[in-house]
């Protein structure tokens, strides 16, 4: 009797064992069956924004060189293409008329000057005598109208040769401002008129230059939001890094000037004005640039990628999350604008959340989900790694991109933002 007991009691814990193993398989397939899915842990960050313009470069200074006298030229004096100073001779023109007619007033006022002190003489000869009454005052009335009338003579002669030595002058053209001159629109023997319309040569200083690119209202009534909202905080940022027309960055950077105040109505844009060192003349007026303008720093960004987030029928951007209990939860979101391969969000994400970027196609909301870090997934499929960030280099203006997702990242790092407005 006590040996059927024990037997009994044997196989009592055979069924319990083989029933625990029975449930744990089924939880471990029940698990097994849950749809995998790579999540990406939201993690603020400092970033630069920046927003990227396109306009053209344009001189300092520009003088055209225009004749102040007529003539015709009879050299010229430099070479096109060179820089000149300010006074040096450029064309000189034909001074023969002008010389001759300097003589002329010369000899004019000469001959004016001749006849005062006789004038001067006769007329205080005869002040002593009508004052004795020996002359009549018709007689010295008509002394003084004389010797008035020989005084202005003398002056407007005076005038005449200052004239005559100012247009003598002009037959010399000189540079009005220290530059770099173009291509000489006339050459040796051409007649040209005074003050004409087309310019004999053009004159620009390249060095600083100017780059003045267009900035949409809607763009800069989104940065004053920004700014009084406190997302942004510019701290005296001026700094400007230009990209030249084959994609490679200026070597040096510029400086934002100011923003002009009237609206082109045609464009709905201000210009904006950016000074640009060119010490070496590789900016040149009319080249087309970008230029990357630093907006302010926000410091407490959040960047995910873009694969992360789709749209709605109606185009709202909408995206997956995986809550506490690994539950996917959607979340509709506002985008600030792109940041090269992820969004910058206003709102919709918080820190610590997880957002599921790969898999989006087998979850819905309410499914429970199995999870695994979005760079582990990458490794998984055996895609190369994110490239390591660099950091901006000062001197180049040159500012590496956000790495695209990783759970170790800092808790604050800059990093540049070229902006794209999100649609």
């Amino acid at each position: 009797m006590r040996g059927r007991t024990i037997a009994v009691g044997i196989l009592l814990v055979i069924l319990a064992l083989f029933s625990g193993c029975g449930r744990q398989e089924g939880k471990a397939q029940s698990q097994a069956q849950l749809p995998e899915v790579a999540v990406f842990t939201v993690q603020p960050k400092e970033i630069i924004v920046t927003t990227e313009l396109a306009g053209r470069i344009s001189a300092n200074l520009v003088a055209e060189v225009r004749p102040q006298v007529g003539g015709i030229i009879k050299k010229r004096l430099f070479n096109e293409g060179s820089d000149v100073k300010a006074g040096q001779t450029l064309y000189q023109i034909d001074p023969a008329t002008y010389r001759a007619a300097l003589d002329n007033a010369k000899a004019a006022l000469g001959r004016s000057e001749a006849n005062l002190p006789a004038l001067r003489t006769k007329a205080a000869r005869l002040k002593e005598l009508l004052a004795e009454k020996a002359v009549s005052q018709q007689d010295y009335d008509d002394v003084s109208a004389a010797l008035n009338q020989a005084e202005a003579d003398s002056k407007y002669w005076k005038a005449m040769v200052d004239t005559a030595r100012i247009n003598l002058r002009y037959t010399s053209v000189t540079a009005p401002i220290s530059g770099r001159i173009g291509r000489s629109s006339v050459t040796e023997g051409a007649l040209v008129t005074a003050n004409q319309p087309a310019p004999l040569a053009v004159i620009q200083r390249l060095d600083p230059v100017y780059v003045d690119v267009p900035q949409s209202t809607t763009d800069l009534l989104q940065l004053r939001r920004r700014l009084a909202e406190g997302r942004l905080n510019q701290n005296g940022r001026n700094k400007v890094r230009i990209l030249l027309e084959d994609g490679t960055s200026y070597p040096m950077a510029g400086t934002l000037q100011f923003r002009d105040i009237t609206v082109d109505p045609t464009t709905g844009s201000v210009m904006v004005r950016v000074v640009v060192p060119n010490p070496k003349g590789l900016l040149l007026p009319g080249m087309f640039v970008r230029a990357v303008v630093e907006e302010g720093v926000n410091p407490n960004a959040i960047l995910v990628p873009q694969q992360g987030v789709s749209r709605t029928p109606k185009g709202e951007p909408v995206a997956l999350v995986v809550d506490a209990k690994d539950k996917v939860e959607q979340r509709m979101l506002v985008l600030d604008r792109a940041v090269e391969d992820q969004w910058l969000v206003a709102t919709g994400l918080a820190a610590g959340e997880r957002l599921i970027v790969e898999g989006l196609q087998r979850v819905k909301p309410g499914a429970a989900v199995k999870t695994v870090p979005f760079k582990a997934a990458a490794e998984n499929k055996g895609d190369a790694p994110p490239p390591a960030r660099e950091k901006p280099e000062a001197e180049t203006g040159k500012v590496a991109a956000p790495p695209a997702a990783s759970k170790s990242a800092p808790e604050t790092e800059k990093v540049a933002a070229p902006s794209a407005p999100a649609k």
